[in-house]
């Protein structure tokens, strides 16, 4: 095989499994959005929180559905959705850092974000000064160990694409 031949097989494993790690991104992104909706959805049963997942249709959806089972199945797939863009961005901005603390503030960015920024967008959800204690403690909870689960588990797998580079050299993450 000569050089160039060479050059270009490991620029497209390079390029693999950088592919393969940002639909790992997504997937995570995807599944902690749906897990810690539902996980928020299980907190407003319990009465720990006042805030319901189909808030995120409230603006936007016509009808009782929203209301109903349908708006929750709906409510978690368009959270998890959003969550992919909110993985990716974690992916961009934070994947060399290791430390929990990061998924930590980053999950209480989003709660500032979300409750402090974008409340005024969702009819529904009290301002902050009206909402409960427990609502506010919950939710910035649900929040973190969100940012944990998608900091944690892209930082992790970063560190994996980066230990399999340094096994083979062939692979040098560009």
């Amino acid at each position: 095989m000569t050089a160039k031949q060479d050059n270009k097989s490991t620029h497209q494993q390079i390029q693999s499994k950088e592919g393969s790690f940002l639909a790992k991104v997504v997937v995570i992104g995807f599944v902690g959005g749906v897990f810690w909706s539902l996980m928020g959805y299980i907190t407003y049963l319990f009465s720990f929180s006042e805030i319901h997942p189909n808030t995120i249709l409230q603006p936007w959806a016509f009808g009782s559905w929203k209301d109903r089972w349908p708006g929750l199945i709906v409510s978690v797939l368009i959270i998890g959705i959003i969550s992919i863009g909110v993985a990716l961005l974690y992916y961009v901005l934070l994947k060399k850092f290791k430390s929990i603390w990061f998924g930590i503030a980053y999950g209480a960015v989003l709660w500032a974000l979300v409750f402090l920024l974008l409340n005024p967008l969702f009819p529904s959800m009290k301002m902050i000064g009206e909402l409960t204690s427990n609502t506010i403690i919950t939710t910035i909870c649900l929040y973190i160990l969100y940012g944990v689960f998608v900091g944690y588990s892209i930082s992790f797998e970063a560190a994996e694409l980066n230990s399999s580079s340094r096994h083979n050299p062939e692979l040098v993450n560009e």
